[in-house]
C-alpha cells in the first residue's frame, strides 16, 4: 500500500480552452480521479456544507432516522448501505429530483425538521457542483472528439443526480471493516469535497494509494459512464474508503447521473475499424436500478458495465 499519493491538479477554469484540455486528458487516461483548484465554489459555501454535516450527523439517531430512506425512497439518512455485499462502516445522507416515473418512481427529498440552514446550505453545494459536473465533461467530450455540449445532452431537467453526505465515526479498521468497499461509480462524473482527513484510496499498479486531500480542491473521479463512451480510453478508478481509526471524517459527492431515458455507448469519436465497439448499448434507468437494489440491500448480483461488454 502506498501512502500519501497527490493525483493530478487541474486548474477547472482553463478547461474552457483547447490548450489545456491535454492535462484533463491525461488525468483521465493515468487515473481517472483528480482534484481540481479555482473550481468557483465560495470557501463560505464549503465551510457552511460542513458544518451542516457535522450537525446534522450529530443528532440523535432516532432523530435522523425520522426522515430514513427506503427501497422505494432512496433520499434520506441511512446507516445500513452495502457496497459489493458488505455493510459500510458509515451513515448517509443523499438529496435528489423528486420522481414520478422510472426506476425511482414516488421518491421524493426528505429534510430534518426545524434545520432550514442544513436544507439551504446543501441544495446551495448542490447546484455549485452540477455547474462543476457539466464544465468537467464538457472536456471530456472534446477529448473523445465530440462536441463540448454532446456528452451533456442527456443532463436535462430529467436527470437524475444526486448529492450524498458521508459520516465515518471512528471505528476499528480491519480488511473486512471498511468505511466502503472497493467500487467505481455507476454514473458519469462524481464532484466531492472532503474534509482533511485522508481516506480516500484509489487502486492503481495492484496497489491502493491513499489520496491526501489538497487545500481548497474537490476531488473527481469518472464513472463507469464515461468508462463506456471512451470505449475504455479512460477507466473508471477502482476506490473504497478506509475506517477511520482515529477521528471523524466527513465527505460530500455529487453524482452527475443522465435522464433513466438516456442509453449511452461508446462515441464515434473512439470507435474505429481497429478498434471495435467494446460494449453495447445500456439503458441508464435499467442499470441503475440495478446497482440501487444492490446498494439497499443484498438482492443477488450487483450489476456491472461488465455485463454489457461485446468481447
Amino acid at each position: 500500500m502506498v501512502d500519501g499519493l497527490k493525483v493530478p491538479v487541474i486548474d477547472v477554469d482553463l478547461f474552457r480552452t483547447e490548450d489545456h484540455l491535454g492535462e484533463l486528458d491525461e488525468a483521465c487516461a493515468t487515473w481517472g480521479c483528480f482534484q481540481i483548484v479555482n473550481h468557483g465554489i465560495p470557501d463560505v459555501l464549503i465551510s457552511s456544507l460542513h458544518t451542516r454535516m457535522r450537525t446534522f450527523f450529530d443528532l440523535p439517531l432516532k432523530k435522523k432516522q425520522e426522515i430514513e430512506r427506503t427501497r422505494t425512497n432512496p433520499w434520506g439518512f441511512f446507516d445500513q448501505e452495502l457496497t459489493k455485499n458488505v455493510q459500510d462502516s458509515k451513515e448517509i445522507f443523499d438529496v435528489g429530483p423528486a420522481a414520478d416515473t422510472g426506476p425511482l418512481a414516488g421518491s421524493s427529498p426528505q429534510w430534518p425538521k426545524d434545520m432550514p440552514v442544513f436544507k439551504t446550505a446543501i441544495l446551495g453545494f448542490y447546484d455549485a457542483c452540477q455547474v462543476i459536473a457539466e464544465k468537467v465533461l464538457a472536456g471530456i467530450s472534446r477529448n473523445l472528439g465530440m462536441p463540448g455540449g454532446f456528452l451533456t445532452d442527456g443532463f436535462g431537467e430529467r436527470q437524475t443526480s444526486f448529492l450524498r453526505l458521508n459520516y465515518y465515526p471512528v471505528c476499528e479498521q480491519t480488511p473486512e471493516n471498511l468505511g466502503i468497499s472497493h467500487h467505481t461509480d455507476a454514473g458519469a462524473v462524481t464532484v466531492m469535497a472532503q474534509d482533511v482527513n485522508p481516506g480516500l484510496q484509489i487502486h492503481r499498479d495492484d496497489q491502493w494509494h491513499t489520496v491526501v486531500p489538497h487545500s481548497d480542491a474537490l476531488v473527481i473521479n469518472i464513472g463507469d459512464i464515461v468508462q463506456v463512451w471512451s470505449n475504455d480510453r479512460y477507466t473508471a478508478p477502482l476506490h473504497r474508503v478506509l475506517a477511520s481509526v482515529k477521528t471523524k471524517r466527513y465527505s460530500a459527492p455529487f453524482f452527475f447521473n443522465p435522464d433513466y431515458d438516456l442509453d449511452y455507448a461508446p462515441v464515434d469519436g473512439v470507435v474505429s475499424k481497429t478498434r471495435p465497439a467494446l460494449y453495447r448499448s445500456i439503458n441508464w434507468g435499467e442499470f441503475r436500478a440495478g446497482r440501487a437494489a444492490g446498494d439497499y440491500s443484498d438482492y443477488g448480483e450487483e450489476i456491472q458495465i461488465s455485463h454489457y461488454r461485446l468481447d
